[in-house]
């Protein structure tokens, strides 16, 4: 067991709803409420670098509909964790920009193709489509051949 993940639930009661480990990779599955505090403990612990961030759509008629999914490393170490943090339609969840600066741009993607927005994030726009594109076309009820702009 990793030193940092006991210090982890320690530092964060409560904050791990779940956790997996699959082929060697550890995934945590975080309370959305509780991602700020998780993120700075484990920034503190030495998980410096934000690989990536995405999102996920499980589909319309799931819970949660979307995950956030945040791959971190220790450059010193070698470790690494997955964090997920589940939200339904329409919720915001919490900007790591003030912990990850690389964050801004990965979240802007994930606004831009899911339309989960960040809250306290620097400058929260579309980074692929304009602004007045309808929908988000990483969502799994986003029409496959997309929008008829003639009608």
């Amino acid at each position: 067991m990793a030193d940092w993940l006991d210090k982890l639930r320690k530092e964060c009661e409560g904050a791990i709803l779940e956790e997996e480990q699959f082929r060697g990779e550890r995934t945590l599955f975080i309370r959305k409420e509780a991602l700020l505090d998780v993120c700075s403990a484990l920034r503190c612990m030495g998980f410096d670098f934000l690989v990536d961030l995405c999102g996920v759509d499980t589909g319309p008629n799931s819970e949660p509909r979307f995950y956030v999914v945040y791959h971190l490393r220790n450059m010193v170490t070698k470790d690494q964790v997955r964090l997920k943090v589940g939200t339904a339609d329409g919720e915001k969840v919490d900007s790591v920009t003030g912990i990850w600066p690389g964050a801004d741009w990965l979240e802007r993607e994930v606004y831009d193709m899911f339309g989960i927005e960040f809250v306290g994030h620097p400058h929260l726009t579309r980074l692929y489509l304009p602004e007045d594109f309808p929908g988000h076309p990483l969502r799994k009820d986003y029409p496959t051949e997309g929008y008829d702009f003639e009608e």
